[in-house]
């Protein structure tokens, strides 16, 4: 969970509420869902709270929340923008694998140390969150007087412009922030201590992401910025730019910024974004709007509520509401306008919360539902636990491993093609994968769960002989007959990993198991290229497929770096009920 440093006493100037008491202020931040967490040596307020309100990662941002929850201030606020005086050219040589960019020109700065501090934080915690580590989004915050654009832009008219391309990465030379020579982009990732760090990001790459001005490169995105153009308390303007993955992303972690500096006073002015397919404005300060009836929102809370609380309501939550239906009773419905630094409203029900929590959580009474149930377990989960005391009963340790994992693990080093269609062998099924996976490590929901078990192997080498595992958890494919497009199924799988570990002991245990639950086993012969051929066989349970058993082929063990046999089965849960 995000934590936020935040001087009250700034809190209470932006709130205009300086009589407040620091007990007060946190008993309000309570009841917006910011928990105290402590005091820095400086007397700094730490707060935490849910990822989603990332517009509340300033003191800023959590200053608006504050007034809106006081009812200081009421419904969208949307800044108003002057016209573009500059313009950002995205050049052709820009890296496919960073070809977004977005940004905004701040005027009529006073940035005194309490307000520079806290950009500098949210920008970092920015970074860390919607920008994951400045994989998806980076920004550059530069001193404007200390650019100088081209002299015309691209129709021949006065202008400022500046450039995004792709540099070679021992091409030109700028001297980064926290350095005294200048160097080259891949001087950067080697030599300093910041490009050390995001060198990951952009080292595969065969040209690294630039900015240049009519002077030279004075940002290397997303590894770090150029001294000429460090921010200070002297600075008066500021160019903004942001490069990343989505343009999406991108937009709105540049409003969270454009609104926390409009706080303190300043012009936010467009800036003309030339992509070689077409030109576009930014900030984008595009109000959205979603739907949710009257009804949903008093069957959600619990409260009755007229039509004019709610609208109360929404606008003390810095939205606005448009009432179609008929006004009077539940039939009402409200078309609702989103500021364009909430990034969290993706469905009606983010709404409902919004009136809830203007409300008053702590105001909401309890109330029992109308029907009388008896709580027990589900039949799947009084399965699962059976057959996990059979297996801890056949001698196995029981594990619980990460359900996501990557391609590689789940495929290359188990020698199984990936995402067979059609008839597939036991693990190969075609993946369900993560768009933006956090880490490489994790990509993927596994097919099966023997490779994790594997894992656990190779991770313990170390440890005495013989190590019999067995785990009993999800499995997951894609699969378009599905609803949902994935088909999930709990799964079965177990090792045995020991100098004479063989088919035959891996059959016994499985078949012990089945034997316990009264299901019907065969083996019939089979091939599997995670498995010896020959030494192999298909789990048939009462008449169906459900399963593979057998010896782990020595090219899988040497993958692992197991030095010892290992006997093995996996099959669908759901055979034995």
């Amino acid at each position: 969970m995000p934590v936020v440093d935040v001087d009250p006493d700034e809190l209470r100037r932006l709130t205009g509420y300086e009589e407040k008491s620091d007990e007060e202020l946190t008993d309000d931040l309570f009841a917006l869902g910011l928990e105290f967490e402590g005091e820095t040596d400086d007397g700094e307020l730490q707060l935490e709270f849910g990822p989603d309100r990332l517009d509340r990662l300033s003191v800023e941002g959590i200053a608006r929340s504050l007034r809106y929850q006081y009812g200081d201030d009421r419904g969208v606020y949307v800044p108003n923008t002057n016209s573009p005086d500059w313009t950002i050219e995205v050049a052709e040589s820009v890296p496919d694998e960073r070809p977004y960019v977005t940004g905004a020109v701040i005027r009529g700065l006073d940035l005194d140390e309490a307000a520079l501090d806290s950009l500098i934080q949210l920008q970092e915690k920015l970074h860390a969150t919607m920008g994951r580590k400045r994989a998806k989004g980076a920004i550059g915050i530069h001193d404007l007087t200390m650019l100088k654009g081209a002299s015309y832009d691209s129709e021949g008219e006065a202008g400022n412009s500046i450039r995004y391309h792709g540099v070679d990465p021992d091409g030109e030379r700028f001297v980064p922030l926290d350095a005294d020579a200048a160097m080259t982009p891949a001087e950067v990732l080697t030599d300093h201590p910041t490009g050390e760090t995001y060198a990951p990001i952009v080292s595969e790459y065969d040209r690294y992401p630039a900015i240049d001005d009519e002077i030279g490169l004075f940002s290397f995105p997303p590894v770090i910025n150029g001294s000429r153009t460090e921010v200070s308390t002297n600075s008066r303007a500021l160019f903004v730019e942001l490069t990343g993955t989505d343009q999406w992303t991108i937009d709105r972690m540049c409003n969270v910024i454009c609104y926390a500096l409009d706080a303190h006073g300043a012009t936010i002015e467009e800036v003309e974004v030339s992509y070689p397919d077409g030109t576009h404005l930014r900030p984008n300060f595009e109000v959205e709007t979603k739907t949710v009836s009257h009804e949903r929102i008093e069957t959600m809370l619990g409260v009755d509520l007229s039509v004019e609380e709610t609208v109360d309501l929404f606008e003390r939550s810095g939205l606005d509401a448009a009432v179609s239906g008929d006004t009077q009773d539940a039939d009402a419905t409200y078309e609702v306008s989103i500021p364009p630094y909430r990034t969290d409203v993706l469905h009606p029900l983010d709404l409902v919360d919004d009136v809830g929590r203007a409300y008053g959580f702590n105001e909401l009474e309890p109330r029992y539902p109308a029907v009388a149930t008896v709580g027990g377990r589900h039949d799947r989960s009084k399965l699962e636990a059976a057959a996990r005391t059979s297996l801890v009963g056949l001698g196995f340790e029981d594990l619980l491993n990460f359900h996501m994992i990557s391609e590689r693990e789940n495929y290359d080093r188990l020698g199984l093609d990936r995402g067979v269609e059609g008839d597939a062998p036991r693990g190969a099924e075609p993946p369900v994968t993560i768009t933006e996976p956090y880490s490489e490590d994790y990509t993927m929901l596994r097919t099966w769960a023997l490779p994790s078990l594997l894992m656990v192997l190779e991770n313990n080498t170390h440890r005495a002989y013989p190590q019999d595992l067995a785990e009993i958890g999800l499995a997951a494919h894609a699969d378009d007959a599905e609803n949902t497009g994935v088909a999930e199924h709990r799964t079965v799988a177990g090792v045995l990993a020991r100098h004479d570990a063989t088919y035959e002991d891996a059959k016994s245990r499985l078949a012990a198991l089945c034997h316990d639950f009264d299901a019907d086993l065969e083996t019939p012969a089979t091939e599997h290229p995670s498995f010896i051929d020959g030494r192999v066989a298909d789990v048939v349970v009462d008449g169906e497929t459900v399963g593979v058993v057998g010896e782990i082929h020595p090219r899988v063990l040497v993958e692992h770096d197991l030095e010892l046999p290992v006997a093995a089965f996996e099959f669908r849960l759901a055979a034995l009920d």
